[in-house]
């Protein structure tokens, strides 16, 4: 597609139309402006302007397109404002004034200017009904950000269900086994720089641009967005094909010499090509967040998991050696797992373009800056470096992990399967939220609006507590019989899924504080701020690392593949901890006193029901033995116990979230 001049970057405005469009899209709606955005200069006419084309026939053309006729005396027409959205009065908090860090950015406040600390929490009852009056154009709901949430959160659990169901099967197919290490070990390689990089923290940098963009620019960022979409997308297709060229090396780095280290690398040549369609469907979901539609990045990934599945089955189907190991693996069964998975990517990916057309967005390759947008562009090349760091590190915690792992037979898969467990809830309910909020929060960080910042950083922390800890509790006393139902299947043993089981139920601590460290870090991005987490993060890898080194050189060989999910939970509670710190260095205050009293409250509940679904756990196996179908009742019965009770105690004490939530779900 040609590139087109700057004069012609102001026409892609028209998207927008000359007049405010409601804010309230549907699920695959177009995009809207922000409430109290006024329109594109080049569509307005001053008052001087307009007085002056009253008294002449012909008007003076004030934007570069042609002359218009206007009768004398033509009253002027002036473009009509909402009025601004006033805020309630706050009331200063305990610990007095604090500094704004927002200004320095967009010098919109003076850096040293004194603003009114966060007042009171915000309730879920007041998500219902209340709107954050957090200032201009900031008349955005709570409620909203909850029912995005919610629809994110039913996308999320169709396809964490397709993706778990696709995982059991290729875990049934190649096992705790050498060829399942090789598999897992190189799938690993673009599937962490989709999470860590493009899946989360990519988009978590291009959104506050991009919502940045959206609020100054005149065409309401879109020839911005074009120009990083460009450039992020010819810097994607660079790195991984040094990436795919790079996969013998890569898999040196990960396994040690032998036939294992050879179908690794042969995995990894087949599957890293993923990494440019990860990246490229991250760009386009983060765009999409922007223009507040949600819906079809929370539904591509069931189209990956569709062909996935139907990957698998091709590859039972096919004739293969009775005992799988990398030696008697044939190329066909190798072709097939590796294009296959790949494939699902591409789909997932390609998938969502027809949406980003329908958002109101045409995407046009443009790598020419115009000069008010170089020094922004350069801003992206500064926060990207923070984020290669960030994923440096990472990699690197990643790669002890692995080498650790694949010392054992079967540890690599064992770590997979088990930080699958680990992931799921997060990843149905965490990313959801964070999803919903990130756009929010770059909008109040754009205006310099930091007691809306911190109180989203709380909604989502009380939210959070209130999802997870339940399942926390759950996954500590059901975990070994979870990984018995789940991964004694197919080519695994029962004392190898225990183990994973094992594995599950001692790491589950972590899953709060992942979740915590995770929204801690979207506040930092939001703030544009790539710097920070970048530094949480080689803390968080540090720890890790330590603990890994440590379990492995004192703890017997078969527990070693335990210790690394616990090493890893660990790490995310040191994360959580240095980045409340840091933040509240930064913001002062952060109101998380009914935080930690919803924790503690909910935590109690979860405790009284966790204690009532182990004792009916260990009622079913005396009753009826140990057995796959015995356990499966067991586990069925002792969570649908130990959630009613729960519910009954959390609601009895009167928990104002839990309460809110009931309230909302009777709706």
């Amino acid at each position: 597609m040609p590139e087109q001049s700057d004069e012609e970057d102001w026409g892609a405005a028209s998207v927008y139309g000359r007049g405010l469009v409601t804010i309230e899209p549907s699920l695959y709606a177009g995009a809207a402006p922000i409430p109290g955005v006024m329109l594109p200069q080049w569509q307005q006419l001053t008052d001087a302007e307009e007085a002056a084309a009253a008294e002449v026939p012909w008007s003076q053309p004030t934007y570069g397109g042609r002359r218009k006729y206007r009768p004398r005396r033509e009253p002027p027409v002036q473009p009509v404002e909402p009025p601004p959205v006033q805020p309630p009065p706050v009331p200063p908090d305990d610990d007095g004034p604090m500094t704004t860090i927002f200004g320095a950015i967009d010098a919109e406040i003076a850096p040293d200017q004194p603003v009114v600390a966060a007042g009171p929490e915000i309730s879920v009852d007041q998500i219902l009904a209340d709107q954050v009056g957090t200032g201009e154009g900031t008349g955005e709901s709570n409620q909203r950000v909850l029912a995005s949430s919610r629809t994110m959160a039913i996308a999320s659990l169709v396809s964490r269900l397709t993706g778990f169901a696709r995982s059991l099967l290729l875990i049934a197919a190649l096992g705790f086994l050498s060829v399942g290490d090789a598999y897992n070990t190189a799938n690993n390689f673009p599937n962490i720089v989709y999470e860590l990089l493009l899946g989360g923290v990519l988009s978590s940098v291009l959104i506050p641009l991009i919502v940045h963009a959206q609020e100054h620019d005149g065409d309401h960022g879109v020839a911005y967005t074009q120009r990083l979409l460009s450039i992020a997308t010819a810097a994607l297709a660079v790195a991984t094909l040094v990436a795919v060229a790079a996969a013998p090396l890569i898999a040196a780095a990960y396994v040690q010499p032998g036939s294992k280290r050879e179908l690794t690398s042969i995995f990894g040549t087949l599957l890293l090509p993923e990494i440019f369609f990860y990246g490229l469907g991250a760009l386009v979901v983060a765009v999409l967040n922007t223009r507040r539609v949600y819906g079809p990045g929370a539904w591509a990934p069931v189209l990956n998991n569709v062909i996935v599945i139907a990957t698998v089955g091709v590859f039972w189907s096919m004739p293969g050696p009775a005992t799988l190991n990398p030696t008697t693996i044939t190329t066909a069964q190798i072709l097939v797992l590796g294009i296959g998975t790949t494939m699902g990517i591409v789909a997932q990916s390609l998938v969502l373009l027809p949406f980003l057309r329908r958002s109101g967005f045409r995407w046009q390759w443009r790598f020419r800056a115009r000069p008010e947008e170089r020094g922004r562009l350069a801003e992206v090349g500064n926060l990207a470096g923070w984020v290669i760091g960030y994923v440096v590190a990472s990699q690197i915690g990643l790669w002890l992990v692995f080498k650790v792992a694949n010392r054992h037979e079967g540890g690599a898969a064992a770590f997979a399967a088990a930080d699958l467990i680990f992931q799921m809830p997060y990843g149905i309910i965490g990313v959801s939220l964070l999803t919903a909020l990130m756009p929010r929060m770059s909008r109040s960080a754009a205006r310099g609006e930091t007691e809306a910042v911190i109180r989203d950083l709380s909604l989502g922390a009380r939210l959070s507590s209130v999802a997870l800890l339940p399942i926390t509790a759950g996954l500590m006393v059901l975990g070994p019989t979870l990984g018995t139902v789940l991964f004694d299947h197919g080519a695994n043993g029962p004392d190898k899924a225990r183990h994973a089981g094992v594995a599950i139920a001692l790491a589950a601590f972590g899953l709060v504080p992942f979740a915590l460290v995770m929204l801690q870090l979207r506040v930092f991005y939001a703030m544009r701020d790539a710097k920070t987490p970048t530094i949480i993060n080689i803390g968080m890898v540090a720890a890790k690392m330590v603990l890994v080194l440590l379990s492995a050189a004192t703890l017997d060989s078969s527990h070693v593949v335990e210790s690394l999910n616990v090493a890893t939970s660990a790490s995310y509670l040191v994360g959580a901890v240095v980045g409340h710190l840091l933040l509240k260095k930064r913001l002062g205050s952060l109101q998380f006193g009914s935080v930690w009293r919803t924790m503690l409250q909910v935590g109690a509940a979860s405790a009284v029901g966790a204690v009532v679904a182990f004792a009916v756990l260990h009622g079913v196996t005396a009753a009826l033995g140990t057995g796959m179908l015995s356990d499966a009742l067991g586990l069925l019965l002792a969570s649908a116990a130990g959630l009613v009770v729960m519910g009954l105690v959390a609601v009895r004490m009167r928990i104002p979230e839990v309460q809110d939530i009931v309230r909302m779900a009777r709706r």
